[in-house]
């Protein structure tokens, strides 16, 4: 017996849900990490409308590559091609944490069945 077969409601459950999540994990191949979010700059130009208003409207891509954070600038006629892209790669992060949160759960529940409770020895 391995340390995935947990017995109780408790364990299908998590089983049933992990098998669910690994039924509609597929990697996206063309998904993106990060978020997308739409910033302001100023262009420096005096005579410019930004130097009075909130500055020109950017859309950036801010991921993070090998521990170092990332921005860049998306073309505004791409941002409605990016922003199901930066979706699919949430969802498919947030699928593989819940799958790892469920084998955790499961092991600490395999655990809590096979090995006994150690007692407080009596001084």
């Amino acid at each position: 017996m391995h340390w995935y077969d947990a017995k109780g409601d408790a364990a299908a459950r998590l089983r049933q849900r992990k098998h669910a999540l690994l039924q509609r994990l597929q990697i996206p191949a063309n998904a993106l990490p990060g978020s997308l979010a739409l910033t302001h700059r100023r262009c420096g130009q005096p005579n410019c409308h930004c130097a009075q208003d909130e500055g020109h409207p950017l859309w950036s891509l801010t991921f993070m590559v090998e521990g170092k954070k990332h921005v860049e600038w998306i073309p505004d006629e791409w941002v409605e091609q990016i922003r199901p892209l930066v979706q699919q790669g949430r969802d498919f992060k947030d699928a593989l944490s819940e799958i790892f949160a469920a084998n955790a759960q499961l092991l600490a529940l395999r655990r809590r069945q096979t090995v006994p409770r150690r007692r407080k020895k009596k001084r």
